[in-house]
C-alpha cells in the first residue's frame, strides 16, 4: 500500500502549503483541502507547488506498475489528475471551469439540460396532486404544500434527532453494526451550509437560519449520518486501522477525484434504507434533485458563462421552487475558489451513485455495500468495476 501512504502524505502536504497563505477565519478557509482526516499522515515537506506538481506526476508513473489491482490504478490516476488541477487552481494559472469540473470532480456534466429538470418538476406537480394541491401554478400549489409541510423551528432539532436515530436502527437492521455510533444534532446560524457532519466531535450541525420540512430533515439524517458521512467515514477510518484499506482512505479531500462517491452515497442513503414512503418523500427527492441540478447551473452561470449572482438569483428561484432570499443563501459559497467546482459533487455523485443501485438485486444489496463503502471510487470505477 506504499502508493497509497505516499499519495497521502503528498495530499497533506498540498493542504499545508495551501494553509499556509493568508485567507480569511471564515469556515469554509479554516477547513482547508482536508477538512476531515481519520488517521494521522505526515505531511510531505513541499517547498512550493512545483514540488508538488512534480511529485504527483512522479507517482503517476510509479501508479501504473505498483498499483495492487486495476481499480487502485484508475481511483489513483483519477486523484493524482484531480490533485494537478487543484495545484494549477492553487497556483493561480489558467484553467478553465469546465475543466475543475472534469478533472476535480469527475463529471461530464456543465449545464443540466432542461428536459431533466422538468422531469423533476413534472414528479413534483404529479405529487403535489396525488397530495390534494391543485388547482393553481405548480409554485402556488407547492407553497401552499410548502408551508404546512414546515417543521416549527423550535421541533426541527428535536424531529432531526429522531429521525437519525431511526435511521441507525435501520443501518444497524439491513447494512452495518452502528448502534455504538451517534451524532447529536446542535443549532448553528450564520453559517455557508444547512448541514454539516463534524466528526470528530460526533455533532451534526443544522443551519436554524434555514426552514426545514420533515422530508429535507430526513434527508440531512441520512446524508450526514446513517448511512452517509458518519458511516463511511467510520468505515474508513476503521479499515485503514486494520491495513483493509490503504492510508489515503483516511483522508476527505475537498473538490477532488473523491467527492462525488463521498457526496453519492449520502444522497442515496433514504435509497439505501428502502426509506423513501409515499408521494410525500417521492416529492422530496425529486425537489432535492431539481434543486441540486440548478445549484450546478448555477455554478456554471457564474464560473463559465460570467453571470453575477443579482443576475443568477432570480432564475434559480424561478426553476427550482425557492423564494429569492432563500435561494441567495443557498448559493452564498459559490464564490469560494477552492468550494466552486464542489457543488457537481452532489448532483453528479448522486447520479452516478443511483444509476448503478438501480442494477443492484435485493440479494446483491450487501455485496454492493462492500464494493462501494470498503474502496475509493469516482464515478467512474465504480460503474467500470462493479460486477466487472
Amino acid at each position: 500500500m506504499l502508493i497509497g501512504n505516499e499519495l497521502a502524505g503528498l495530499t497533506a502536504g498540498i493542504d499545508a502549503l495551501y494553509r499556509s497563505t493568508p485567507r480569511s477565519d471564515g469556515f469554509l478557509d479554516k477547513e482547508g483541502l482536508i477538512p476531515v482526516a481519520m488517521a494521522e499522515v505526515e505531511p510531505t515537506k513541499l517547498r512550493d507547488y512545483a514540488e508538488a506538481r512534480e511529485r504527483l506526476e512522479a507517482l503517476a508513473v510509479r501508479n501504473a506498475g505498483e498499483a495492487e489491482t486495476q481499480l487502485r490504478r484508475d481511483y489513483v490516476d483519477e486523484m493524482i489528475d484531480s490533485l494537478l488541477a487543484l495545484v494549477t487552481t492553487f497556483e493561480e494559472k489558467p484553467i478553465s471551469f469546465a475543466d475543475r469540473v472534469r478533472r476535480q470532480i469527475r463529471v461530464e456534466t456543465q449545464l443540466v439540460p432542461d428536459g431533466e429538470l422538468e422531469g423533476y418538476r413534472g414528479t413534483i406537480r404529479e405529487k403535489l396532486d396525488e397530495l390534494g394541491y391543485a388547482g393553481g401554478s405548480l409554485t402556488e400549489d407547492f407553497n401552499r404544500w410548502e408551508a404546512q409541510a414546515r417543521v416549527p423551528k423550535e421541533a426541527v432539532l428535536a424531529e432531526l434527532k429522531a429521525l437519525i436515530l431511526e435511521g441507525r436502527e435501520r443501518v444497524t437492521a439491513t447494512m452495518y453494526p452502528m448502534a455504538h455510533e451517534w451524532m447529536e444534532p446542535e443549532g448553528v446560524t450564520a453559517v455557508p451550509f444547512s448541514a454539516y457532519c463534524d466528526y470528530p466531535t460526533r455533532k451534526v450541525l443544522l443551519n436554524l437560519d434555514f426552514p426545514y420540512t420533515r422530508f429535507s430533515l430526513k434527508h440531512l439524517a441520512t446524508h450526514e449520518v446513517f448511512p452517509g458521512h458518519l458511516v463511511h467515514m467510520n468505515l474508513r477510518e476503521r479499515y485503514v486501522a486494520e491495513g483493509k484499506m490503504p492510508l489515503d482512505g483516511a483522508q476527505v479531500v475537498t473538490s477532488s477525484a473523491s467527492s462525488a462517491l463521498f457526496e453519492g452515497i449520502a444522497d442515496n442513503g433514504m435509497f439505501f434504507l428502502d426509506w423513501v414512503d409515499g408521494p410525500e418523500d417521492e416529492l422530496g427527492v425529486a425537489l432535492q434533485r431539481l434543486r441540486s441540478a440548478m445549484r450546478c447551473n448555477a455554478a456554471w452561470m457564474m464560473h463559465a458563462q460570467g453571470m453575477s449572482l443579482d443576475e443568477i438569483v432570480p432564475i434559480m428561484a424561478d426553476k427550482a421552487l425557492q423564494d429569492p432570499v432563500t435561494a441567495r443563501s443557498r448559493l452564498a459559497f459559490l464564490s469560494h475558489n477552492l468550494r466552486a467546482p464542489f457543488v457537481y459533487a452532489y448532483y453528479g455523485g448522486d447520479m452516478a451513485v443511483h444509476e448503478v443501485w438501480k442494477t443492484v438485486a435485493p440479494e446483491e444489496r450487501k455485496d454492493f455495500w462492500e464494493f462501494l463503502y470498503d474502496n475509493m471510487h469516482t464515478p467512474t470505477t465504480l460503474k467500470k468495476y462493479w460486477k466487472a
